[in-house]
């Protein structure tokens, strides 16, 4: 038995959700250990998108333009019948978040690539092959018995706080006596990823193929790959389905032969929704699949694990530095918890549009959706309200102020104009910390004290200056109109702290909010 040293923070579980975390957390100058039980990333494909939000938390990280590189934006979906012919035709809508809003990916490739990031900062270490065993909590932190694999070593490690990031089966909330209400769908689904050797027509568009006789996800991945999913239907041995004959017989049924794609591997899965009770437990934070767990069918299930680190981290951080006091790391439940309910709700209703197999529904259904798409501006206003919902909290740590409705809601991210004259990503002009954005009504003098960064926000055609960006495309001065607002202070997350009108001030700063203490400034 060994000790470690303390940490201000301990990851379980190195995926998306963890090695996002850490990226986070190394940035803000906080101590960090990763346990992970694996040895490398692994190697199968799981999620196959992700959306613009999780591009500017990434972005936030210092990783998205690289990311971008190994990722497939702004691909059309269909949801095609029987017969092949489309009935619902989209492109997923922007929401101004300064990214494509659906990137496919090649989750391998990206991990790789976020890990990488994770070696700019000397205060995160990472423990590979590593297993926290047990989890013990008191008033001053936590202690892991951490053990060594393959080797008959164990360490204890102190944290002041621990986000489990460990996976659907998550041996930490198990530990902890967390409930996980929910379901598993009976429906099994045989996945099957493919090495790119020669395309076909419609080879780079996401196709559900919503054959009630045998329903398919036919999915573009970058990085020369691709996939297919197909349900294990009553009578079928789910052994016999991942055999190569079976697979080359359902792959033909989409035209698909050797000439194609070469099969890298198939296996088979059971979609699940679930919720764990409590995502707080102390000083433990279960986030990503060991807090909740829904259907691919939106590509928001690794999403989710992303948004919860954005969540989360920055208020760790400012906990830890004494800016602002261990109750605000109550709103993260509060706040996450409903988007990720409203975000799972849509994933099973788009599910059962492509899994229904009663032939007199989707005879109905199919001709519906055609009149629909017909119909223009409906079918793009039912499309953008149907697929990813907006950020927005309606309850947690902010300040609501009547006459307007940003508060709670992330703000647009638009390419701006600095006060070099340099075309720029709104957030990369903003930093880590807390922004105040003005449209040139007098600033409140304590949020000026408060807040890291103090901006005007000029219309498009104005000239440059210090202490202001231009909107040059008119989305955030738009944005702040359609709210009624004329000041947004910003959290670092981008969600709207606190807001002013024209005859309504900002409401004070949180009391224990105070810039010059944060592990960033601590850092330098």
């Amino acid at each position: 038995m060994s000790e470690s040293p303390h940490y201000d923070v301990a990851v379980i579980g190195y995926g998306p959700t963890g090695v996002t975390a850490a990226n986070l957390l190394g940035a803000l100058g906080v101590s960090v250990v990763i346990i992970e039980r694996k040895a490398s990333v692994y190697s199968r494909a799981r999620a196959i998108s992700t959306d613009e939000e999780v591009m500017r938390v990434w972005q936030q990280a210092g990783l998205a333009e690289r990311l971008k590189q190994d990722m497939l934006p702004d691909r059309p979906i269909d949801f095609v019948d029987a017969a092949g012919r489309s009935f619902i035709s989209a492109v997923p809508t922007p929401r101004e978040q300064g990214h494509p809003p659906q990137m496919f990916i090649y989750q391998p490739a990206m991990e790789d690539v976020l890990r990488e990031g994770v070696q700019r900062y000397p205060n995160v270490e990472v423990l590979l092959e590593h297993e926290c065993l047990r989890v013990r909590q008191d008033d001053q932190g936590v202690e892991l018995l951490v053990a060594q694999l393959g080797r008959d070593r164990l360490t204890r490690v102190r944290a002041s706080y621990v986000i489990a990031a460990d996976g659907g089966s998550s041996p930490t909330r198990g530990q902890l006596g967390v409930g996980f209400e929910g379901r598993t769908y009976e429906d099994r689904w045989l996945v099957i990823d493919t090495k790119l050797l020669n395309e076909w027509p419609g080879y780079d568009r996401l196709r559900f193929h919503c054959d009630p006789d045998r329903p398919a996800v036919d999915c573009p991945t970058p990085l020369g790959h691709h996939r297919w999913e197909f349900p294990v239907l009553p009578g079928e041995d789910g052994q016999e389905l991942v055999t190569e004959a079976a697979i080359w017989r359902l792959l033909g049924r989409q035209g698909i032969t050797g000439e194609n794609v070469s099969i890298l591997r198939a296996v088979i899965y059971s979609h699940h929704v679930r919720f764990a009770d409590r995502w707080r437990i102390g000083r433990i934070f279960l986030a990503g699949d060991a807090a909740h767990v829904m259907p691919p069918w939106i590509g928001q299930g690794m999403a989710a694990g992303v948004r919860d680190a954005a969540n989360l981290c920055w208020k760790l951080a400012a906990v830890l530095s004494g800016a602002l006091p261990d109750s605000v790391l109550d709103s993260y439940q509060a706040e996450r918890a409903p988007h990720v309910r409203n975000m799972t709700r849509r994933a099973v209703l788009v599910g059962r549009i492509i899994t229904e197999r009663r032939p007199w529904i989707t005879a109905l259904r199919d001709p519906a959706f055609r009149g629909l798409g017909r119909l223009g501006r409906l079918n793009r206003a039912l499309q953008a309200a149907s697929w990813i919902p907006a950020c927005r909290y309606r309850d947690g740590f902010f300040r609501t102020i009547e006459g307007t409705a940003a508060p709670g809601r992330k703000v647009p991210q638009p390419w701006v104009l600095d006060e070099s004259n340099a075309r720029v990503r709104l957030d990369d002009v903003l930093g880590a910390g807390w922004s105040l954005l003005h449209l040139g009504s007098s600033p409140d003098e304590t949020w000026q004290a408060a807040a890291d960064t103090v901006l005007q926000v000029l219309p498009a055609g104005a000239a440059p200056r210090p202490g202001a960006v231009v909107d040059t495309d008119g989305t955030l001065t738009d944005w702040m109109r359609e709210m009624r607002a004329v000041a947004l202070v910003l959290r670092p997350d981008r969600i709207v702290y606190t807001a002013a009108t024209a005859t309504s001030p900002l409401t004070s700063p949180p009391p224990f909010l105070n810039r010059q203490t944060t592990s960033r400034e601590k850092a330098a």
